[in-house]
């Protein structure tokens, strides 16, 4: 159909497209393309610089595009380069006063390069070797949607949401939150669409919830 709405989809920091496993929209309304994570060109590459390698990757006009976590940053930077129709994010932050103050700590005192990103890279053989059943389930899900292992691009992303500012805002944005979230606490979110319970991973675990959001924000109901 050539009224189709195009959806791009850009998972979390180092997630791959499963996240979106559970995600269900319209499929006689829209199409539905799923965004993986690119290596970055160094260590200090800025995110702003980074959108850029994903403007040859959309190849529709006016798409949606909709960005978990650091996805949703990604894909509110991708935004400013391309002419779009609406930019979601889930689970995510519009900009630095968004960031939870801790994490601003970990910025001004650099100690995010202590972070053990050789461990998660290796999270194959903490799978392997891990005989408590709750942290064997833990491990296999970790497993099954963690896309990228990579050490560089590890170290880049942890540093890269750190320094992100997002001095203006994006237009056509909508926000979806989880008022449970751990990582970006909801005490810090301005204007966003509330998910009663849900966590930083409610992609997964309120999937049900955020697709009669996002059903209905393509129907222009919000």
């Amino acid at each position: 159909m050539a009224d189709k709405k195009h959806i791009y989809l850009m998972p979390g920091l180092a997630a791959s497209p499963r996240i979106f496993e559970y995600i269900e929209i319209d499929p006689l309304k829209t199409e539905l393309h799923y965004l993986e994570w690119i290596p970055p060109a160094h260590e200090k590459e800025p995110v702003e610089q980074y959108a850029q390698k994903y403007v040859e990757l959309i190849q529709h006009s006016d798409p949606i595009l909709i960005g978990v976590s650091f996805g949703g940053i990604l894909v509110q930077e991708i935004s400013r380069m391309i002419k779009v129709e609406k930019v979601i994010i889930i689970s995510s932050i519009k900009g630095k006063q968004e960031m939870p103050k801790r994490l601003r700590f970990l910025k001004s005192l650099r100690v995010y390069k202590l972070f053990p990103v050789r461990r998660l890279s290796k999270i194959d053989d903490f799978t392997r070797f891990s005989y408590h059943p709750h942290l064997k389930k833990k491990g296999e899900l970790y497993n099954k949607y963690l896309g990228v292992r990579n050490e560089k691009y590890l170290n880049w992303s942890l540093r890269a949401v750190l320094h992100w500012e997002n001095k203006s805002s994006v237009s056509d944005l909508i926000h979806i939150h989880g008022t449970r979230d751990e990582i970006f606490p909801i005490k810090y979110i301005e204007n966003c669409i509330p998910v009663e319970g849900g966590t930083h991973a409610m992609i997964l675990i309120k999937a049900k919830k955020i697709n009669q959001i996002i059903n209905r924000l393509l129907q222009n109901d919000y």
